[in-house]
């Protein structure tokens, strides 16, 4: 049989299918989020969420300085926040000598070319579990963004590089943007969370800081996981606002909408693999369903090749790891 074309030549075998892989993964794509608690020489793995674990400042300095020394440039901090510490208006979130507010310092101090984005939610700090002031049930807007406005310069004064807004709320990327400027703060990033839907695939994480909505559900601010085109809406008006960076969230299951933002915008893209896409591959992993460190590079050469130049992931060592 004579053919023209062989496709399965440039498949021959691995030194082959290396030169032509259009889709290569480096530690540079990663963004590792870390999980702090007060108290020292603290390490408490997460239930839901195996061999991950939330640290104390100190062990968290160690991790992020191996972080470092494997190459990976960027963390994404969270944190658990003490019951007594939450309200309904966000007080400990602005205190300057809160927990997220030493950590940066802490972080900046040991390791200063470590890129340190932070969320910024009310979520943690909330009485109710949601991401901004509750008024009559409701989870009222304006308010709330001026907490948000408040709580990010509170973290570029502590030395943040990359403020992360994930909280959905209307009108707080250019909020922010404002206020970080007003302060002085001109060289402050803003990563927005841009298309963040309301996902099943969040539990593990409220597990990790104890941030279950504790009425009702995210879905009068966070998205319908049904739509596309609010996804692109909501990313330009972030783009217009000031953000330098827009993520989609979920990344597995939004592989489209990831690749319908990376169409539509002309600034870096981030997706964030989330915790129940990491508890997932675990599980299954355990049960002996699937290859882990398989489904771990299959799973993120597919974020990064339906359009991501940044993933926020659990599996960061891991990947890194196994690519090296």
């Amino acid at each position: 049989m004579y053919l023209q074309r062989r496709n399965r030549i440039l498949r021959t075998n691995p030194s082959i299918r290396s030169l032509v892989a259009e889709t290569i993964l480096t530690p540079n794509d990663f963004v590792a989020p870390l999980f702090i608690d007060e108290g020292e020489n603290v390490t408490t793995e997460i239930a839901s969420m195996p061999n991950y674990f939330r640290r104390s400042v100190d062990l968290t300095v160690k991790e992020v300085k191996e972080l470092w020394s494997m190459g990976i440039k960027s963390v994404l901090l969270f944190i658990k926040c003490k019951d007594e510490l939450k309200d309904n208006e966000g007080t400990e979130a602005v205190n300057p000598d809160g927990l997220m507010q030493r950590s940066i310092k802490a972080i900046k101090d040991a390791v200063p070319e470590m890129i340190v984005m932070t969320d910024v939610a009310l979520d943690p700090f909330s009485s109710y579990g949601h991401d901004g002031i509750v008024k009559d049930g409701e989870i009222v807007n304006d308010p709330t963004v001026e907490v948000l406005a408040q709580m990010s310069v509170s973290h570029a004064q502590a030395g943040a590089d990359i403020v992360a807004p994930s909280d959905m709320m209307d009108g707080r990327i250019a909020a922010i943007r404002n206020a970080l400027e007003q302060s002085g703060f001109s060289k402050t990033g803003i990563m927005s969370y841009s298309a963040k839907y309301a996902s099943c695939f969040y539990g593990p994480f409220r597990d990790a800081l104890d941030s279950a909505p504790g009425f009702g559900d995210k879905k009068t601010y966070q998205m319908d996981y049904a739509n596309r085109i609010e996804a692109i809406k909501e990313t330009l008006m972030d783009v217009e606002e000031g953000a330098d960076i827009v993520m989609v969230k979920p990344a597995m299951a939004y592989l489209d909408i990831i690749r319908e933002v990376k169409n539509a915008v002309t600034v870096p893209v981030s997706a964030y693999h989330v915790s129940g896409e990491y508890a997932m591959i675990k599980a299954a992993a355990k049960m002996g369903w699937l290859n882990e460190e398989k489904a771990i590079i299959e799973s993120l050469t597919s974020i990064k090749r339906a359009g991501a130049d940044l993933i926020a992931t659990y599996f960061a060592k891991d990947a890194v790891r196994l690519i090296g």
